[in-house]
């Protein structure tokens, strides 16, 4: 029996996990932090021209699309390739606790920045609770154990 075998197909495989095609976009790098009553999410986007940034919200699935091009001058002879071009994609599941209604985004610096902020009700807050009939004490309570709250996005 013959085998042909492929010693580049690993190479292959690697490169497209890595600079991604154009049925599977390589995933960009991302740092998600709570700050207060928001969470904050910073996508790598270095190069990309913002008008090719789309960033969608569906349910509870925001996707971010990007993409960066090589500038097109046919009188320059690239020696040297290395920065990643292409289209590049990421996913987040959000949350129930998120107001995704309320996403603000900016692009600077190469940075896309989001800020989804936490929903009212799953804020905590004060219940009052009656002490032997006519008293009242304040006491703090939250609508959700902060605990075991999820870091506000699950990546795909």
């Amino acid at each position: 029996m013959l085998m042909r075998t492929d010693p580049f197909r690993e190479l292959d495989r690697v490169a497209q996990q890595v600079f991604g095609t154009a049925a599977r976009p390589a995933a960009m790098p991302i740092d998600a932090y709570r700050k207060g009553d928001e969470f904050v999410v910073l996508f790598d986007l270095p190069g990309c021209d913002p008008a090719s940034i789309n960033l969608t919200v569906e349910r509870n699935v925001l996707a971010v699309h990007a993409e960066r091009r090589r500038p097109n001058d046919d009188d320059v002879e690239l020696l040297i390739g290395e920065r990643p071009t292409g289209t590049f994609s990421r996913q987040l599941f959000l949350a129930e606790t998120l107001d995704s209604e309320r996403i603000a985004a900016d692009y600077t610096d190469g940075v896309l920045r989001l800020r989804v902020p936490v929903k009212e009700q799953a804020k905590p807050r004060r219940v009052d609770i009656s002490l032997g009939g006519s008293q009242t004490t304040p006491i703090e309570a939250s609508s959700h154990d902060s605990s075991r709250e999820p870091v506000g996005a699950g990546v795909s």
